[in-house]
């Protein structure tokens, strides 16, 4: 039986690990790609509830801590069964009770801004997403100087150091985890790292991100090297609008998939740089 009009008799309770194919079966009623490899991995390295009726789960939220002081936020599914009867804010406000006194981030939906804006999120920017079969690329062409090799286990503090620099964020949790299922490359001047890119399995197929580089050319090249080779399959990249080199996306078969809009309630990091966050890990985590 329904609830929508009583959304007060849904039990909420902090997700687990036991939640990760309830939230793969709620976020394919809602037309996302998540596994339950997805979603075990995104529960594993943050927090966040469920809320269950007769023991179902039908709403999910998560939040993940990058050091003291932020957090991204995402998840956000309510069952399409039960949508507007106030389930999002309840999921929301839950988390922004476990999360007090973090900055929080997330990309939201245009259905979901009007909810995030109530809760005191300001929109920022916008990030979107391209996707698609890999046309036939060529291996990326570099200057003098300049080498993409493959990160080794020791390359971890570079890696980190430049994904602080780019992000402003203490992620290394999130990069351990993705170096755990993926695979990186590191693009290297003068034998000095200055960024790096991550490929790993996600959804449909497998996506590229974070994408760190300090120039677009670097970035292209950093995206290029887990393109080349891969003709025909399936490929996700998510990338700041301002980035300057979504016509290079769509040239090798990564068409536009919609974008979000990028909103903060409190203070956003400040990246130092001279590394730039080109392209998310996913649109959850940052």
């Amino acid at each position: 039986m329904s609830d929508v009009g009583h959304p007060e008799a849904a039990i909420l309770r902090a997700v687990a690990s036991s939640d990760a194919a309830a939230c793969e079966a709620l976020s394919r009623a809602v037309g996302w790609p998540h596994r339950a490899a997805d979603c075990a991995m995104a529960i594993g390295l943050g927090h966040g509830v469920v809320a269950e009726l007769s023991g179902e789960v039908v709403a999910v939220g998560m939040w993940w801590p990058y050091g003291d002081s932020h957090a991204t936020v995402g998840m956000i599914i309510v069952s399409p069964d039960h949508q507007g009867a106030g389930l999002g804010r309840r999921v929301m406000q839950a988390l922004l009770a476990q999360a007090e006194g973090r900055s929080l981030m997330l990309n939201a939906t245009v259905a979901g801004q009007p909810l995030y804006e109530r809760l005191g999120f300001t929109a920022h920017g916008e990030v979107c997403q391209y996707h698609g079969e890999v046309l036939e690329v060529a291996a990326p062409v570099l200057a003098n100087g300049t080498l993409l090799r493959a990160a080794l286990p020791a390359d971890m503090p570079v890696i980190s150091r430049l994904d602080r620099a780019a992000s402003g964020l203490e992620r290394g949790a999130l990069l351990a985890s993705l170096l755990e299922r993926g695979e990186c490359v590191l693009i290297e001047r003068d034998g000095r790292p200055v960024g790096f890119s991550i490929l790993r399995r996600f959804g449909r197929g497998l996506v590229v991100g974070p994408v760190i580089a300090d120039n677009d050319g670097d970035a292209r090249a950093l995206v290029a090297y887990w393109l080349h080779g891969r003709t025909g399959q399936f490929i996700r990249v998510d990338i700041r609008a301002d980035a300057s080199f979504a016509d290079w996306l769509i040239q090798r078969g990564l068409e536009p998939a919609g974008s979000v809009i990028a909103m903060v309630r409190g203070r956003l990091p400040v990246a130092p740089g001279p590394a730039r966050l080109y392209g998310l890990a996913n649109q959850a985590l940052g």
